[in-house]
C-alpha cells in the first residue's frame, strides 16, 4: 500500500498541484497584503478618511472603539468593513487568475485546421469533409456535387 501511495504521490499531475496550491497559497498573502496595506487604505481615504478594517455593528449594545477591543470584551459584533476588505481581496485574486487563464489558453491554442487533400469544406457549418462525400457527418447536409 505505501510503494502504491508513493506511485500515486510522484505523478505529475499530484506534484503540479501541490506546487500549484503553494504558488496560489504565496499570491493570496501578497494580494492580501496589497488590499489591506495600499488599496484600502487609499480607498479609505478618498471616502473621507474611514477605516474599513475598523468598521462594525456591535450587536451586545454595550459602546467600543474598536473591533479589537469589542472581541476582548466578548461582544459579539459584524465586521462588515472587513468584509468588504475581503470581497476586494477576493476580486483582484480572480481576475488574476482570469487573467492567467486567458493567456495559458491563448498560448496552448491550436491553429486553425487547413483543409488537407482529399477534403473540402462544407458550405453550411464549415467543417472539412472527404470530398467524395455527399452528405456532412457533423450537420448531416446534402451536398450539391
Amino acid at each position: 500500500m505505501l510503494k502504491e501511495f508513493v506511485k500515486f504521490a510522484m505523478r505529475g499531475n499530484v506534484l503540479d498541484l501541490a506546487v500549484g496550491i503553494i504558488i496560489g497559497a504565496a499570491f493570496g498573502k501578497i494580494v492580501s497584503s496589497f488590499v489591506n496595506d495600499i488599496l484600502m487604505p487609499v480607498v479609505g481615504l478618498l471616502l473621507g478618511k474611514v477605516d474599513f478594517s475598523n468598521l462594525f455593528i456591535n450587536l451586545s449594545g454595550t459602546s467600543y472603539p474598536t473591533i479589537a477591543a469589542a472581541k476582548a470584551a466578548g461582544a459579539a459584533t459584524l465586521n462588515y468593513g472587513l468584509f468588504i476588505n475581503t470581497i476586494v481581496d477576493f476580486t483582484i485574486v480572480a481576475f488574476a487568475i482570469f487573467l492567467l487563464i486567458t493567456q495559458v489558453n491563448k498560448l496552448s491554442a491550436k491553429p486553425p485546421e487547413t483543409p488537407g487533400p482529399g477534403t473540402k469544406e462544407c458550405p453550411h457549418c464549415f467543417s472539412n469533409v472527404h470530398s467524395k462525400a455527399t452528405r456532412c457527418p457533423y450537420c448531416t447536409s446534402i451536398f450539391d456535387n
